[in-house]
């Protein structure tokens, strides 16, 4: 990906989102880009069986959220005054609202999500089910934790592992990670696979080089967790962005980076860029 010209945002109408927001301003700022906000909630299932039709709900379930969907439009449009090409969406669903967004991130180079709290990340949602639209939009999704004041890019950590995921996640993230001032590549190691590591992320290296990004490449044996490693690592060096690779079957919302998403992606303390 050469550039990033179109943002989506994915808004909830369920509570705040004003640290998706700063998130979003910073991205559209820093590459011009336009901004696509869209929210969309899936029908209960009381209100599904008393639809009209075919993915129709009843009036009141259908006004309700198109109230939701309307004050959650002006907090868009408010956040993001300064972006010139603003776009809207909202869509109540008869099906996964993450099947409905994933279909709609189709015009789009960047979806910005925010991170789902933990007791929802297996949990059934009636709005936007971030790990379900991963798997499904075809699109590198940049996870915004709660508390964040906007995107630094002073330092970013490349996650990587010799997989199809990770090498999607570096080409996806190449024109963010151009902007960071230093960039780390990890690969978390057996002992015994040290110096094929080293080989592999020499070429990872030079990749990087030759588009014109400077990368520090290290085999780091593991030492606990692969989750609890990386954590570390991202603290120790005081990382802004993190950079994954992510795999798993989507009917089961069972995606990972290294088994290690749950732990590391969703309840970071920073933002992540995810691809599958």
């Amino acid at each position: 990906m050469a550039t990033i010209s179109i943002l989506m945002a994915c808004m909830r109408t369920d509570r705040s989102n004003a640290d998706l927001l700063a998130v979003v301003a910073d991205m559209a700022r820093r590459f011009s880009a336009a901004v696509v906000g869209v929210v969309a909630r899936q029908a209960s299932r009381h209100s599904a069986i008393m639809a009209i039709g075919p993915g129709e709900p009843p009036d009141r379930d259908l006004e309700k959220f198109r109230e939701r969907a309307a004050a959650t439009e002006t907090e868009f449009r408010a956040a993001l005054s300064m972006v010139e090409d603003l776009q809207w969406r909202s869509q109540m669903t008869a099906g996964p609202p993450s099947q409905h967004v994933g279909t709609e991130a189709r015009g789009v180079d960047l979806i910005v999500a925010a991170a789902e709290p933990e007791e929802r990340i297996f949990s059934p949602s009636p709005e936007i089910d971030v790990s379900d639209l991963l798997m499904r939009a075809g699109r590198p999704v940049l996870i915004a934790p709660a508390g964040v004041a906007g995107l630094k890019l002073a330092r970013a950590l490349v996650c990587w592992k010799d997989s199809r995921e990770a090498r999607r996640a570096v080409v996806d993230a190449l024109p963010i990670l151009k902007l960071c001032k230093r960039v780390d590549v990890v690969e978390l190691v057996d002992g015994r696979d040290m110096e094929a590591a080293r080989r592999r992320l020499a070429d990872v290296g030079d990749w990087f080089a030759r588009h014109g990004v400077e990368t520090n490449c290290l085999a780091s044996p593991l030492d606990g967790t692969e989750a609890g490693h990386l954590a570390a690592i991202a603290k120790d060096l005081d990382i802004d962005l993190i950079v994954a690779g992510a795999f798993g079957r989507n009917r089961l919302r069972e995606w990972a980076f290294g088994g290690v998403t749950q732990d590391l992606l969703l309840k970071a303390d920073r933002c992540t860029l995810v691809s599958h």
